[in-house]
């Protein structure tokens, strides 16, 4: 039986390539059938390939890194035994866990320990916004501590604040626990003209009962990325007045999906309690993480699973191995390439929008994350097309070439409404409905821009 799973496995993932065959799986999972492709042309305008695809939706997902595809296949082979155990196969994947947890503190400034793995970054996002309730409901249970003032919070709802733009693994649960009257919130609108969370309104917000405040560190449609580290500055400031008088502490978290691989990233700096990792978004599996600042110890995290005692108890269940070191592949060449991967990006991205402003400035465009004051994504670009039947899914369905979407692959089912991201950073509706989105990737070159930017301009023809 184990030769037999041997067998498919390896059939599946040869064991050993040469760099040159694995640069080449990576070129063909971003550029499908590049070179000998039909050509086809329509009436008036140059010939295009239709059948070579260009991807640029890096903020959706990322294909695995040739190293991490190794990575996995390798793990699948020599560490397949259960990490508990004692025989060797046990133990050398014990040893990959923990040489993945290093591998991810070391990406996010953190501490091994401090190293939750999950599932992937829904899981992560829900096991914070559980702890901070099971947090201060447990805190309403104390009495006689001497630390809070119990006639300030108890038979009240704790309180999370969340901005407006957070992701539906943020939202969604918190909105639940509103409906079942089990929490109260409020939802922090993002400034008009900087697209950003506004650091005071987020401490306006803040009450007696709040446990929570929840905000993420670069939006997946603008690319805009939040001031994360002057809000934890100022709640650290606001902690220390309510300990003292008796009121229980906010925790922070911050959702780094969309930044890790793209920028540096290091709680210290953020000094947030809580921080979502999410493998896919760069370059990694689909699985995820959580750092927690001295889980269980200086920060509270309350599992919600039960069972073998993994991860210290705060995320039982057998270790899903392969995934695991693939995750800490992944960080590896975060931790090695971080600023040349940033570098690069960032010269297609500005390469892409002087291509779209040359193709387009005189039909007319809209650059919807240029907003003055922010920083943003080194490879996000969002950007409208105006006039009129020029709605950003319609044009998408013209082009033979280009691989991209209109915002976050989660609501790909809302047909032509236009993103309430955009809404919220004041876009115009009429705006907002031709908006795109793409998301540049490691791999991404002046020439799949070009290339790109004519299928763009032969789609915007075609009324």
């Amino acid at each position: 039986m184990h030769s037999l799973a041997g067998t498919l496995v390896s059939s599946m993932f040869p064991k050993k390539r040469s760099s040159q065959t694995m640069e080449k799986v990576q070129t063909k999972q971003v550029l499908v059938n590049k070179g000998n492709s039909e050509e086809t042309g329509r009436a008036g305008e140059g010939k295009m390939s239709s059948s070579r695809k260009i991807y640029m939706d890096c903020n959706a997902t990322t294909p695995l890194a040739p190293e991490v595809i190794q990575t996995v296949s390798e793990a699948m082979q020599e560490a397949w035994g259960n990490p508990s155990s004692s025989y060797t196969a046990g133990q050398r994947a014990k040893e990959i866990i923990s040489e993945a947890r290093q591998s991810l503190a070391r990406m996010v400034g953190g501490e091994p320990q401090d190293i939750i793995f999950t599932s992937g970054g829904t899981e992560a996002n829900n096991l914070v916004i559980h702890t901070a309730v099971k947090y201060f409901k447990e805190g309403n249970k104390q009495s006689n501590d001497g630390l809070r003032d119990q006639k300030k919070t108890q038979g009240t709802y704790p309180h999370l604040i969340l901005s407006c733009i957070e992701h539906d693994s943020v939202r969604l649960p918190v909105e639940h626990l509103v409906k079942e009257h089990e929490a109260e919130a409020t939802f922090v609108p993002v400034s008009k003209a900087t697209g950003q969370v506004e650091v005071d309104d987020v401490i306006a917000a803040v009450r007696p009962t709040t446990c929570l405040v929840s905000v993420m560190l670069a939006n997946n449609e603008t690319g805009i990325v939040m001031p994360i580290s002057e809000l934890s500055q100022q709640i650290q400031g606001l902690n220390q007045r309510r300990v003292a008088s008796g009121l229980p502490r906010v925790l922070v978290h911050t959702d780094a999906a969309q930044m890790i691989g793209k920028g540096r990233v290091d709680v210290q700096d953020l000094g947030v309690d809580y921080l979502s990792i999410v493998g896919h978004k760069f370059y990694g599996p689909r699985i995820g993480a959580l750092y927690v600042r001295g889980p269980g110890i200086v920060t509270p995290l309350h599992p919600m699973l039960f069972g073998g005692g993994q991860e210290c108890n705060f995320r039982p269940g057998t270790e899903n191995t392969p995934m695991i070191a693939g995750l800490g592949k992944a960080a590896e060449l975060v931790n090695k390439h971080c600023e040349a991967y940033e570098a690069h990006m960032k010269t297609i991205r500005d390469y892409l929008e002087e291509r779209l402003k040359a193709v387009f400035e005189e039909q007319g465009i809209h650059f919807n994350c240029r907003l003055k004051g922010s920083r943003r994504l080194c490879n996000t670009s969002n950007f409208s097309i105006l006039g009129s039947g020029l709605q950003g899914r319609l044009v998408l369905s013209r082009c033979k070439t280009l691989l991209a979407s209109v915002g976050a692959a989660c609501h790909s089912e809302k047909g032509d409404q236009p993103s309430s991201i955009l809404l919220s950073c004041g876009i115009p509706y009429h705006v907002a409905q031709n908006a795109l989105r793409l998301s540049v990737g490691r791999d991404t070159s002046k020439e799949d821009v070009d290339l790109i930017v004519e299928d763009l301009k032969q789609a915007v023809a075609v009324q």
